[in-house]
């Protein structure tokens, strides 16, 4: 009888680490808004965080290495804007920038490396989303430079539901053939309840030339995360583990009313 609790526990704990693993990771940096028109208040704020999108569940996220914005082929740092957050007693972060003309903006986040036990491994999602501001509709598809990013072909903004996105995964600016993207809505009312896991996270391969499609059947937030093992690993306790690099951006639709 004892054998038999125990090989259940051990079962119940295997279960738990194996669905653990399941879950993906999303790093997240959500606007105020996404198309600021002229009535608009000519302020952003960043909501910045690590989180399963579709379930809701928040990690710690220590303080961001690198918070900019790429606007007209320069970087700006947002590090001495940013302030720390708690949300259901975790670490988030949040930053404020206040638009200095039209054009597009791409706000970026480089966060510190995050130990994830269940894996055994390090990740670091360089995430992106892009502001369109007082109509100059220029700079959406420009590459910030980061080690792993998701290069919008389809414009970012503006796009109805069910409308399709595509975008090209590059690692150290050259095109990833079939890279692995993830795909999560960011549920964040926790209103939409899966049938089942695989409709949590949707995956999709990229073609030969690094370019993948996926069309978005809801209102609200998408994450698309690009995801590549890093050709070097990090050290914990004495140990080197693996590390995930993912390229991550985000993507907002509206239904068409």
């Amino acid at each position: 009888m004892r054998y038999l609790l125990r090989s259940i526990t051990l079962f119940a704990i295997g279960f738990f680490l194996f669905t653990g693993i399941a879950r993906a990771h999303f790093g997240m940096i959500i606007p105020s808004d996404d198309i600021v028109t002229k009535k608009d208040k000519k302020k952003i704020i960043l909501d910045i965080k690590f989180i399963h999108p579709f379930e809701g569940t928040y990690m710690n996220m220590e303080r961001p290495r690198g918070v900019g914005v790429f606007v007209k082929g320069q970087k700006i740092s947002l590090l001495k804007a940013l302030k720390k957050r708690t949300v259901r007693g975790f670490t988030t972060w949040e930053a404020t920038y206040r638009i200095k003309g039209p054009g597009d903006m791409i706000f970026y986040v480089e966060p510190a490396p995050y130990w994830e036990p269940a894996e055994e491994s390090f990740i670091i999602h360089y995430t992106k989303v892009v502001v369109n501001a007082l109509g100059l509709e220029e700079g959406w598809d420009a590459e910030v430079g980061l080690p792993v990013e998701i290069i919008p072909l389809t414009r970012p903004y503006g796009l109805w539901t069910g409308n399709v996105f595509q975008g090209v995964v590059k690692f150290n600016g050259k095109p990833v053939p079939f890279a692995e993207v993830e795909v999560e809505y960011y549920n964040k009312d926790g209103s939409i309840k899966p049938p089942a896991d695989p409709y949590i996270t949707q995956v999709i391969r990229a073609d030969r030339n690094g370019v993948f499609t996926y069309a978005m059947p809801r209102a609200g937030w998408w994450g698309f995360a690009a995801l590549i093992t890093a050709p070097y690993k990090l050290e914990r306790h004495g140990k080197k583990y693996p590390v995930e690099l993912g390229g991550v951006i985000w993507i907002k639709t509206r239904d068409m009313r």
